[in-house]
């Protein structure tokens, strides 16, 4: 018989292995194939449901969709002024510590804290009867020497007659006219005596040396004052006119001294803290004798009138210098100029609704208007959506109403031209919003959507 086979069951072949291992990959193959197809499918589907992007022109590929839409202002032709800005220091013209010049006791207080007064007006009163018993005591003192020197010249006028007798000898007459000198300066003596006790007396009445305002009450009645104390009576101070003084660089100083000597009368503005509410308006006053090394400034003073009293001492405000103007120049909002790494720039409405990106040169800036160069006076640009404008986007202009219409703050659309090209304005949306600057008024609103 044949021997029978010796070969575990379940044993699989080496040689087969690999073949087995390729089968396994063949079958995994479909279901990547499968996975890939699904994943393509989904992307494709999303990417077919999304909006797509809107162009920077404002319209949609296809030409659909309105255009970009944005608020508009004119550029004008107007004067602007050239400033010099500054911190500034209020400062009064006059202040007065009023103290006493007598000792005594303090009976009466005329004035109340913070009052106006004017010049001579009653301030306090100092106790007068030490003073005026002073002043009895000089006027009895003048009454005796005076009736000595009366008696003393009646001896002499007897001298002389007997002398021309030579009934007495010339001695005697020498003595009584020295007598009736001794008497002479006696009663100015008692004269000057009554004179100073008329001004100690006169200085237990204070009045007010200047006028302006009181501060606070420093002593009450009732108390003991001295000549030599320290602490005043009562402070005042002038409010109308006062002055400001500021420090401005010394590079400005020509600038300001050529103003001076063609004998202009320069302007000085003062605004609170936040520059946005001018206080006061002055004139400038003079100028220091010299400038400050360490810090490179001249120090300024101006004079305000200050009727309304808006101005306090030692207020810190803005002073604005004005030493120069620029007339019939170019003048533009301020939120219409842009800037990029090549400079300054406006988006200028064309007259087929498109803007064009169009580089200026920016001058002086006063407030919320600025002086631009190589932009014509009329000419229409963008003042918002500057984010989503391109050169030669397609724009609808947003209309607005209000009065008026002027390159300071109102940036509403307007008929006008662009470059000087008539065109009408296009249809306005349904919804209008304004906005407020500092120097007027201008629309805007939301983006487009």
């Amino acid at each position: 018989m044949p021997e029978e086979s010796t070969i575990a069951p379940n044993r699989v072949d080496p040689s087969e292995a690999p073949r087995a291992e390729t089968v396994r990959k063949r079958r995994r193959w479909p279901w990547v194939l499968l996975i890939v197809i699904l994943v393509l499918g989904v992307i494709a589907y999303v990417a077919h449901r999304r909006p797509k992007e809107q162009p920077a022109g404002g319209g949609r590929p296809g030409g659909g969709s309105p255009a970009l839409m944005i608020g508009t202002a004119t550029a004008q032709k107007d004067d602007i002024g050239v400033y010099v800005s500054a911190l500034g220091l209020v400062m009064p013209v006059n202040t007065v510590s009023v103290r006493s010049r007598v000792d005594g006791q303090l009976v009466k207080v005329y004035y109340t804290e913070g009052q106006s007064v004017q010049q001579g007006d009653r301030l306090v009163e100092i106790d007068t009867a030490p003073y005026q018993a002073a002043l009895a005591q000089a006027e009895g003192q003048l009454a005796r020497d005076s009736a000595l020197l009366e008696n003393a010249r009646l001896d002499l006028d007897r001298y002389k007659e007997a002398f021309a007798k030579n009934a007495i000898p010339k001695q005697q007459l020498d003595t009584q006219m020295a007598t009736v000198h001794q008497y002479e300066g006696a009663v100015k003596l008692d004269q000057g005596q009554i004179d100073n006790a008329k001004v100690q007396l006169a200085y237990c009445h204070i009045n007010a040396p200047i006028s302006g305002r009181v501060g606070l009450r420093l002593v009450d009645a009732g108390n003991i004052v001295h000549a030599n104390d320290t602490n005043p009576l009562v402070v005042i101070t002038q409010l109308e006119p006062i002055t400001g003084i500021f420090s401005v660089a010394e590079d400005y100083l020509p600038q300001i001294q050529q103003q001076i000597r063609q004998g202009k009368e320069l302007v000085v503005d003062a605004f609170d803290r936040a520059q946005q509410k001018k206080i006061a308006t002055g004139k400038l006053q003079t100028l220091d004798n010299q400038i400050d090394t360490t810090t490179g400034t001249i120090k300024l003073k101006a004079l305000f009138e200050n009727k309304d009293d808006s101005l306090f001492p030692n207020q810190f405000v803005n002073a604005r210098l004005l030493v120069d103007t620029h007339r019939d120049v170019t003048l533009v909002p301020n939120p219409v100029i842009q800037r990029n790494a090549q400079g300054s720039f406006v988006y200028l409405v064309n007259a087929d609704n498109t803007v064009a990106l169009h580089p200026i040169t920016v001058g002086t800036t006063d407030g919320n208007v600025s002086e631009v160069e190589g932009l014509e006076p009329g000419a229409v640009v963008a003042t918002d959506n500057f984010n989503r404008l391109t050169d030669g986007a397609k724009v609808t202009i947003r209309s607005a109403t209000g009065p008026g219409r002027a390159a300071r703050g109102d940036t509403r659309p307007t008929n006008g031209s662009a470059g000087g090209t008539n065109r009408p304005s296009s249809p306005a949306p349904q919804e209008k919003e304004k906005r407020t600057s500092p120097g007027g008024s201008r629309p805007g609103g939301p983006s487009a959507p």
